[in-house]
């Protein structure tokens, strides 16, 4: 009777998604139809709904009418700068960045700092935009591939941990996004899902991990959802647990893998080892504590579809303008292809003028669709070499490709001028498959970020000021032991790429 009830629940589950899906890709054809006033309209809102607020009052929304108006009165904020409203936020006080009242706060390290970063997530960026993008990911998936069997199985999603308080007898919770999600899904959510909501929300994540392998490899999993590096640790994991050579021997019918937070060019390899079928579908995603703003709407391309109804407004700051002292940022009807920018947001969660550290080029203008490039922080240009993480994430690529190689996890960092030699780039690789020739590896990988950066190739010219990379084979585990000692292990941290100067590979090198 139990086996005949899940099966009706599912069936029930699954009639109700597709007719959610077809309603919701009319909306989404309709927002790319219509952008400039889709945006124009959110502005209004947010404008509207954050007038009486102490922000609001603070720079006088009620007379802003014009966007031009916003940016004249309105500064570029980073975290820092509007840290102390997020503190009184949450220390209890309301009507402060937004109108109504915020009791989450999603915890975010990001990758330039120890400090964790506490986002603001309002009732309506939890709905409209959080939530939403969530059905629009199944949405825009079951419409590139209307005969997937994603949902005559489980889905496995990958979360983290939260935690309550209480203040003035109002409750507040503090955690990973992942795990704010899980906590407001609908009750019926857990009937596809796995692992139950208790497992998922376990904060020790080596027994969290233990324990969402034996329950989830009983079950019927068709979908996975997570960050590549911490999927990758589970998958691995439930691998060694079953005995089995690849996934597909464990859950035959897997269909879709959705990803995000970090480039999946170098954990593609690893995926394709492990789930060795050309069937399995991979869907990228663009999410972050702050908001979601992107998700991959073709089949044959990654570039994402920059989603303009999540009550964000957006902004873009050409790189070299960033660190103007007037900065001039674009709306979305003044962007161009090919210009990097730093993506700047204004959101239903009181987030004004944010830059949220990530950079975004376009690939497309009608309909808008981006790459993600890198952070504004996160680069090397010590010499003049204005390397970015796309740079090196392309390069690794085609390194690894060309000489049959596969990268677990890396780091890169400069190496500066001494009295013998000149500067260098330094990169520290943990790799799953090493190459049989280092030194073909390395100018293999240099040629790559020659073809790919043009001032890193002039700065290279008769090595005059960089000398070839320098190549660092890692043990396996170390960065993974490097993140565990910064107490920074679960899906919200990641490894930077790239740094501009040599905290973190200083770090590593002492542990090996």
């Amino acid at each position: 009777m139990q086996v005949t009830n899940t099966l009706y629940n599912m069936a029930l589950i699954n009639s109700v998604i597709s007719w959610l899906i077809r309603k919701r890709m009319h909306q989404i054809e309709l927002f790319i139809k219509y952008p400039h006033d889709m945006q124009a309209e959110w502005f209004k809102k947010l404008i509207s709904a954050a007038k009486d607020t102490e922000w609001g009052k603070k720079y006088d929304y009620r007379s802003i009418t014009t966007v031009s108006q916003f940016q004249k009165r309105v500064p570029l904020n980073t975290y820092e700068e509007i840290k102390p409203f997020i503190d009184r936020l949450r220390n209890g006080e309301q009507n402060l960045l937004w109108n109504s009242d915020i009791k989450w706060f999603a915890k975010s390290s990001g990758t330039t700092s120890d400090k964790s970063k506490f986002i603001p997530v309002s009732p309506e960026a939890l709905e409209e935009c959080h939530l939403k993008a969530g059905k629009d990911m199944l949405s825009l998936y079951c419409n590139n591939f209307p005969n997937t069997a994603m949902f005559d199985g489980r889905g496995l999603g990958i979360g983290g941990s939260h935690k309550f308080s209480e203040i003035n007898n109002a409750s507040y919770y503090e955690g990973d996004l992942s795990a704010i999600l899980i906590q407001n899904l609908p009750s019926w959510v857990e009937f596809i899902r796995v692992p139950k909501r208790k497992v998922a929300l376990m904060d020790e994540w080596e027994s969290k991990i233990e324990m969402m392998a034996d329950t989830t490899i009983p079950h019927n999993v068709s979908s996975i959802t997570g960050v590549p590096s911490w999927t990758l640790l589970l998958l691995k994991r439930v691998l060694e647990k079953t005995g089995k050579s690849n996934l597909l021997e464990v859950w035959p019918n897997l269909d879709v893998y959705f990803h995000g937070g970090v480039n999946f060019a170098p954990y593609r390899e690893q995926f394709r080892k492990i789930i060795p079928s050309d069937s399995m579908n991979y869907m990228e995603t663009y999410n972050a504590s702050e908001g979601f703003f992107g998700l991959q709407d073709q089949s044959d391309s990654n570039d994402l579809l920059l989603m303009l109804d999540y009550g964000i407004f957006y902004e873009f700051l050409p790189m070299d303008e960033l660190h103007s002292e007037d900065p001039k940022t674009l709306t979305l009807d003044q962007v161009e292809t090919g210009t990097n920018y730093a993506l700047i947001i204004s959101t239903n969660a009181g987030l004004w003028r944010y830059i949220i550290g990530d950079t975004v080029r376009f690939t497309s203008l009608n309909p808008y669709r981006i790459q993600i490039t890198g952070r504004t922080r996160n680069f090397i240009n010590a010499f003049g070499e204005e390397l970015i993480v796309d740079n090196a994430d392309r390069a690794l690529e085609i390194a690894c490709n060309k000489c049959k190689v596969i990268v677990s996890e890396y780091t890169a960092a400069p190496v500066y001028f001494n009295q013998n030699e000149n500067a260098a780039h330094e990169w520290f690789i943990e790799f799953e498959t090493a190459p049989e020739n280092l030194d073909f590896f390395k100018e293999t990988l240099d040629n790559a970020l020659k073809s790919l950066n043009s001032d890193y190739e002039a700065k290279r010219y008769h090595n005059m000021i960089l000398r070839p990379p320098i190549i660092v084979k890692v043990p396996g585990g170390t960065f993974y032991k490097w993140l565990k000692e910064k107490g920074k292990l679960g899906g919200q941290y990641k490894v930077p790429r790239l740094s501009n100067d040599r905290k973190f590979v200083d770090e590593i090198s002492r542990m090996i």
